[in-house]
């Protein structure tokens, strides 16, 4: 029943792309194969839950990284990438190992995506900011974030982007959870000096597909009131992102804080 009830969601979701798909958009070349669910695991497993889902929703080449991926099941994959990778020593955390009970962060996960593409002999994926660099303005901010996940699903591989909560609380912004999704389609172009875009992604918290935005903060955001926002805002309505932890009347934002794709 299980079985065919997964089956069943992954129709309705081959269903919606098919309806949704039009040329002015770059979508992921295998986002038929749906995403994977974290809670097959545990909640805290949404990073290598959303890295899988990258490749199995890329071109062929990137289909084979998750094709030689121990398991027979996407449950069996997913403890494999772990117990393998997950429990290694962290690359950027002092005595730490990369998967614990907060899950992974991004560094950690960029890592892990390189162990396991050599799996297949394909290149490591790249990690970068998304955070405002040197004199780039917000709305050049868009443009760049718009072309590297453009380009990565060019190339064949779903970027998987990490999407940080945070909470202005007791006079400063604090974070308050980080998680990870696989963005499966952006427009394939976008005005110039936009101030934002929509996109489509699979959440790894119960495996679904979903829609979003990225846009330039209307107020400032990780920052004083008088300075600009040195990040974008991502509107998710439909992502649980640490939304249990914020008090009533206190302000918050997801922010798209790194990107881990091919560009």
């Amino acid at each position: 029943m299980f079985t065919l009830l997964r089956n069943l969601h992954r129709l309705l979701i081959l269903v919606s792309l098919v309806a949704g798909a039009t040329a002015d958009d770059r979508w992921a070349p295998n986002a038929v194969a749906g995403p994977v669910n974290q809670l097959d695991i545990a909640g805290n497993a949404c990073g290598p839950a959303a890295l899988l889902t990258s490749f199995r929703c890329g071109d062929e080449s990137w289909t084979e990284v998750a094709t030689a991926i121990p398991g027979s099941s996407d449950k069996a994959k997913l403890l494999y990438m772990i117990r393998a990778h997950g429990l290694r020593p962290s690359t950027s955390l002092k005595d730490r190992k990369r998967w614990t009970r907060e899950g992974v962060n991004v560094e950690d996960l960029n890592s892990i995506a390189g162990e396991l593409s050599a799996l297949a002999a394909k290149p490591s994926p790249k990690l970068e900011s998304l955070l405002l660099t040197g004199r780039e303005s917000p709305e050049k901010l868009v443009g760049r974030v718009h072309s590297r996940m453009r380009n990565s699903l060019k190339n064949g591989f779903p970027p998987v982007i990490s999407l940080r909560r945070y909470v202005f609380r007791k006079g400063q912004w604090q974070a308050l959870q980080t998680h990870f999704v696989t963005i499966v389609r952006v427009p394939d172009r976008i005005p110039r000096r936009t101030s934002n875009f929509d996109f489509t992604y699979f959440d790894p918290w119960g495996g679904k597909k979903e829609t979003g935005w990225f846009l330039i903060p209307t107020k400032p955001l990780l920052a004083p009131p008088s300075e600009s926002s040195p990040c974008l805002e991502t509107n998710v309505p439909k992502a649980n992102i640490g939304k249990a932890k914020v008090h009533r009347g206190e302000r918050t934002a997801v922010v798209p804080t790194f990107l881990i794709g091919r560009w």
